[in-house]
């Protein structure tokens, strides 16, 4: 069944539960040249600092992100969205989510790795505020294919205390 989207929609986020894994198994499919298997998802998510949360639009799981909580770091495991719901803000809304938990008296940063040829994803990220600090040689062995060490920082702002700029631009992309 297709669905008309508008080229922006709201989603909730919540936390990744058993029953959504079907669905999040299908949008990993669809998104990544080598999927995760419903064990690698089982094997994070049972680990304690591992967490998974997914964006839910009428009903249906449009997107997830997996991510591990360290002393001083959000580690950004796996995100997607959806093929038809790209571009449509899904993603945006999810990184807010994930810099809302940030702060300079504990976890102060997000990083991740992405792959060198993902160009639209590292554009996305770009837009959000996120920096490519390191190449990182050969880290895909199944491809042989480096990626950027991607970060997000949280940072200080002389007049207000905290702000993230990435917020600030999601917000005005929401607006």
């Amino acid at each position: 069944m297709a669905i008309e989207i508008s080229s922006e929609i709201r989603v909730h986020i919540r936390w990744l539960v058993h029953r959504d894994m079907p669905e999040v198994l299908d949008i990993e499919q669809e998104s990544f040249e080598f999927p995760w298997s419903e064990d690698d998802y089982n094997r994070c998510l049972k680990s304690r600092n591992c967490i998974g949360m997914v964006a839910e639009f009428d009903g249906q799981v449009v997107g997830y992100m997996i991510y591990e909580l360290a002393k001083n770091k959000i580690q950004l495991l796996n995100m997607a969205t959806a093929a038809r719901f790209r571009r449509c803000g899904v993603a945006t809304q999810m990184v807010a989510k994930l810099i809302g938990k940030l702060s300079l008296q504990r976890r102060s940063r997000i990083t991740f790795e992405i792959r060198e040829t993902n160009l639209p994803a590292q554009l996305f990220f770009r837009t959000v505020g996120f920096r490519a600090t390191q190449i990182l040689k050969n880290y895909y062995e199944q491809m042989q294919e480096d990626a950027y060490l991607m970060q997000y920082r949280c940072t200080p702002d002389a007049n207000a205390g905290v702000y993230y700029e990435a917020q600030n631009r999601i917000i005005q992309y929401l607006s």
